[in-house]
């Protein structure tokens, strides 16, 4: 900070109030700042806007605006009109904005920087539902606390996640950035990520403040498709949409975001009973909440609000205290104010909830805790974070199959064909939603299995086809290529472009170019490595489906290469766990392992007529949540469990697991529910714990669980929580769908 900026900073009316506030409260410092400020002022605290300097990603991830010039928001800035801006271009930006900020704006309040820093900022680690598929919530934790301690070196005060949406349609593109289908599994990765981001002391200058996103059901989205409808019943709101969200905020989380969807008619930007009802009221949310990019311009579009004026005034009287990018808030707040439609007390509420949390974030201390150039360079992409890229990488990959033991390959003694279009090269490696990372610095699948194997000679590369598209002579090189080797590794799959936001795919399956590119490779009949690339569940069919060994590799980040070498050579056992059903078909979609039985449920065997499955396929899915596979050899067995649980006691249910194989392995163990009769049907099956243990070779260990009454709890008929005595199935698995060892217990009144 120049010496002028420190001056006036020093000088400021801000600085002057916080020091004589001394050891008083917060809100009262704060409400001496608002009592100095204008209406137009206090518009501008809630106004947020796309950095005018940014880089070409960011601009590329959202719909372009004909937005203000960098000169024009240093104006914005200078009147106080502009409460901060996001996904801007680093340190160097934040502090000639902040610099403005405190010597040219009348009451000096600082700016707030934000970003979506969604999976990484420099240092990339894998897409949020690969990381998921680790069920090892302390690693989200981590790779969060990286990403903050990256970011916040880089000016940025705010991140917008994480995403806690639950995802049960796989044809929707945003299924990467959150957790997955399962509510369990998004609550403990929500806390962890909201954890990691702010660490123990917002006020740190590796601290981050966490957004939980976006609120609320936009994975209900109907048809799978982004920005869509969302239609639910309060009962599924609330059991299996907001548990997430409600986790995040437990965690400490003091900002959200409103979702682009209706719910049942209402825009969520518009929606003051998810605001104010329950976010604030049943809640205690003493956070603020920020609109989606545009979300309250789109009210418009959604035919819910005539003009910018009235988006405006509902969004804001429903309980949305900033406005991201449409400019509404300041365009219009003030008018609204003048004539009396929004009262000034709700005005200062929501600009006391704004500058509150810049206080929170130590901004008004020193607004450049964050921003320092050098600090930026020399905490990116260091060797921790390399390597714990590399770790989260590994522990992201989900085997689906290894017939034969074909996996692990031999470091030696073979040849090997990698075919396929992320076969090599700079691209399609850190995956969605990276703003500031670069695939250039990422290690590629061909780089990683050269800098494994001893001969790197023995290794052949041979692109095969595009993504989407054939690629003249790429199939005959690539058959070539397979006769010539011992195994073939086919790297297939999505393009970054084919998940994320407005991504949504009607077809979930592989791209037809590389399917005919497998199905040459098959004939060669050499053994096949399926390496797949993707950001959401697939339905895999043909030469894919039937190779030997299949490893979900997700969109791994900067060390991807690395990672999945680590696993293909037996330098690390596969311990992912699917975090989404893979289906047996598209048209499943939605399908999801806790689903209800219907009244005409197939029973076990063959498929019979008027019965709940669709012409020829089980209502079951082709690889299950929680499905994966190791390099041991496991079994379960010695299920213990009593018979009654009594309404105020606690029962313990316990399983031994064996691993025969010949390899330490880890295997996440899953302990699952079902209420067999209930005023409320209830799913099939219910994750209700998991424990990710280690199994030395030949090793045994006896996993426990404790079950309460707490844990059986559903949202009963009039939408509360409740529970009622009976009979419950309990599971001891290694998947949603695999037997594993089951008994049953009676909840006794």
């Amino acid at each position: 900070m120049g010496a002028g900026a420190v001056a006036a900073w020093a000088a400021s009316p801000a600085r002057a109030m916080l020091q004589a506030a001394g050891n008083l409260p917060v809100p009262a410092f704060i409400d001496a700042l608002i009592a100095k400020m204008t209406v137009d002022e206090k518009a501008g605290q809630l106004t947020l806007l796309p950095a005018a300097w940014g880089g070409g990603v960011a601009t590329a991830l959202n719909p372009p605006t004909n937005g203000p010039s960098f000169e024009e928001q240093l104006a914005d800035v200078e009147k106080g009109r502009l409460t901060g801006v996001f996904n801007g271009n680093g340190a160097e930006m934040a502090r000639r904005m902040q610099t403005v900020a405190m010597t040219k704006s009348r009451l000096k309040i600082p700016l707030l920087f934000a970003a979506d820093v969604i999976h990484g900022h420099r240092t990339i680690f894998p897409v949020p539902v690969g990381e998921a598929a680790s069920f090892e919530p302390e690693l989200a934790e981590r790779t969060a606390r990286m990403a903050s301690y990256e970011g916040a070196a880089a000016g940025i005060d705010w991140t917008f996640a994480p995403m806690v949406d639950i995802a049960r349609d796989q044809r929707w593109g945003r299924t990467m950035e959150g957790a997955g289908e399962d509510v369990l599994l998004g609550e403990l990765i929500a806390v962890a990520r909201v954890k990691g981001f702010q660490g123990k002391d917002l006020k740190a200058n590796d601290a981050m403040l966490a957004c939980f996103k976006h609120f609320a059901a936009y994975g209900a989205a109907e048809a799978g498709l982004d920005y869509n409808t969302v239609d639910v019943s309060e009962r599924t709101l609330r059991e299996v949409y907001l548990p997430p969200f409600k986790a995040a905020l437990d965690a400490g989380a003091l900002s959200g975001m409103a979702s682009f969807n209706e719910i049942s008619g209402v825009p969520s930007t518009a929606n003051d009973w998810l605001m104010r009802k329950i976010l604030r009221e049943e809640w205690g949310f003493e956070g603020f909440v920020v609109s989606d990019y545009t979300g309250d311009m789109e009210m418009i579009d959604h035919g819910f609000a005539a003009d910018a004026r009235e988006a405006t005034k509902l969004a804001f009287l429903a309980g949305v205290d900033m406005s991201m990018t449409s400019g509404f808030y300041r365009d219009h707040l003030p008018d609204l104010v003048a004539k009396g439609e929004v009262p000034m007390t709700v005005l200062d509420a929501s600009v006391r909830r704004v500058l509150a949390m810049k206080a929170k974030l130590g901004l008004f201390d020193d607004p450049f805790r964050r921003i320092d150039v050098k600090r930026e360079k020399a905490r990116s992409r260091t060797k921790p974070a390399i390597a714990l890229s590399r770790e989260a990488g590994r522990k992201s990959i989900v085997m689906l199959k290894n017939d034969g033991d074909l996996l692990p390959l031999p470091k030696s003694g073979k040849r090997i064909a990698i075919i396929g279009p992320f076969a090599e090269g700079k691209h399609d490696i850190n995956g969605p939603w990276v703003v500031y990372g670069d695939n250039a610095q990422a290690i590629d699948l061909a780089s990683g299995v050269r800098a494994a194997v001893a001969d790197k000679g023995a290794v052949s590369v041979a692109l095969g086809s595009g993504v989407e598209a054939p690629l003249a002579g790429g199939i005959e090189a690539a058959v070539a290529a397979a006769n010539a080797a011992d195994v073939v590794i086919l790297a297939i799959g999505e393009a970054e472009n084919m998940s994320g936001e407005a991504q949504s795919r009607t077809e979930i399956v592989i791209p037809e170019p590389q399917m005919a590119l497998a199905e040459a490779v098959a004939k060669t009949g050499k053994p096949i490595v399926a390496v797949l690339k993707n950001g959401r569940a697939l339905a895999l069919e043909g030469a894919v489906l039937n190779a030997g060994a299949i490893l979900v590799t997700w969109f791994l980040g900067s060390e991807g290469g690395n990672a999945t070498a680590d696993v293909l050579f037996g330098d690390y056992s596969p311990a992912g766990r699917l975090p989404c059903s893979f289906p047996r078909s598209p048209g499943q979609q939605p399908y999801y392992y806790n689903h209800k039985p219907t009244g005409r449920p197939n029973p076990e065997g063959a498929l019979q007529p008027y019965k709940a499955h669709y012409r020829g396929i089980p209502n079951s899915a082709l690889f299950p949540f929680g499905h994966g596979l190791t390099y041991g050899k496991v079994a379960y067995s010695e299920l213990s469990a009593p018979a009654t649980l009594a309404w105020d006691g606690e029962i313990t249910v316990s399983a031994k697991i064996t691993n025969s194989g010949s390899r330490a392995i880890e295997e996440v163990v899953q302990l699952y529910i079902r209420d067999r009769v209930a005023s409320v049907t209830r799913p099939v099956r219910e994750l209700k714990a998991f424990r990710k243990l280690a199994l030395a070779p030949g090793a045994s260990e006896t996993v426990t669980f404790k079950l309460s009454r707490a844990q059986l709890l559903f949202i009963g008929r009039e939408n509360k929580p409740t529970v009622e005595p009976g009979l419950f199935d309990v599971w001891i698995a290694p998947s949603a769908e695999a037997e594993g060892v089951k008994a049953q217990f009676t909840l006794t009144a």
